[in-house]
């Protein structure tokens, strides 16, 4: 099976090469941008399948199929929020949401596996749910992501806005947020709620425990089983430890 990645960031196109040869598939080319996608479409056999990102350095890939007949199977890798992902729900699209679970990786190439003899011929009629995809993306109303918080003390309300957060913890079943002034405040949610809440481009869940901010890293240091330490400003509770299934996607997050 021939596979290409079309990624905007060269280190999350490596990060993704890794993954799949950890499911035996090699990977022959990596392209950044809508415009070297279609001199290499111009100039070359299609793949098998194609692990497409949806926002290139120089716009959206759908730009390339305006171009380019793809005769390709497609597995879209997305960082869009939910609303826009039910485009492919309902074009029957398959698509991955970033950062990539390996068991999402590897169940998504099983069933692209199975449906390749298919694939020249589903990919034919696409061109259609390509359209209807570009105007559900373009809609105008942008999901708004979590700016604050209200805590309670005592008998009064707290404002925190994400600015004045060092992280997030959870502890003996309660979450809490700590801020740069070394407070802990409890808050009613989970780790699993903030992290369809915030814009996780500014945040990053380095473990079952901790939600920490871009902003907050002061150190990164490594530590045992190939694993990192993230060192913050205040909070000295417990060493903030990035899990070691975590550590590829953390270090593609950072840039």
């Amino acid at each position: 099976m021939t596979t290409l990645i079309i990624e905007d960031e060269k280190p999350a196109a490596r990060l993704l090469q890794r993954k799949l040869e950890k499911l035996d598939i090699a990977v022959e080319t990596m392209l950044h941008s809508v415009e070297e996608s279609i001199h290499w479409f111009t100039n070359n056999d299609h793949p098998d399948l194609i692990f497409l990102d949806i926002q290139l350095s120089d716009g959206l890939s759908f730009e390339i199929f305006e171009k380019i007949n793809i005769q390709s199977a497609i597995i879209f890798t997305t960082a869009y929020d939910e609303y826009a992902l039910k485009a492919f729900k309902l074009n029957s699209i398959d698509y991955l949401l970033k950062p990539i679970d390996e068991d999402d990786l590897e169940v998504a190439v099983a069933k692209f596996k199975t449906r390749l003899p298919k694939a020249s011929t589903e990919t034919s009629n696409l061109q259609l749910d390509f359209e209807q995809i570009r105007q559900m993306l373009s809609n105008p109303f942008e999901k708004s992501y979590k700016k604050r918080f209200t805590v309670k003390i005592g008998q009064h309300l707290k404002v925190i806005t994400t600015d004045e957060i060092e992280c997030f913890f959870s502890e003996n079943k309660g979450t809490y947020i700590h801020t740069f002034d070394n407070r802990n405040y409890l808050i009613d949610s989970t780790l699993e709620i903030l992290e369809q809440e915030l814009n996780m481009k500014d945040f990053f869940r380095v473990s079952r425990k901790y939600i920490v901010p871009l902003t907050a890293i002061k150190e990164i240091q490594v530590y045992t089983n190939s694993r990192l330490k993230v060192i913050l400003p205040t909070y000295k509770e417990d060493e903030v430890i990035v899990s070691r299934e975590k550590v590829q996607d953390f270090k593609a997050w950072l840039g």
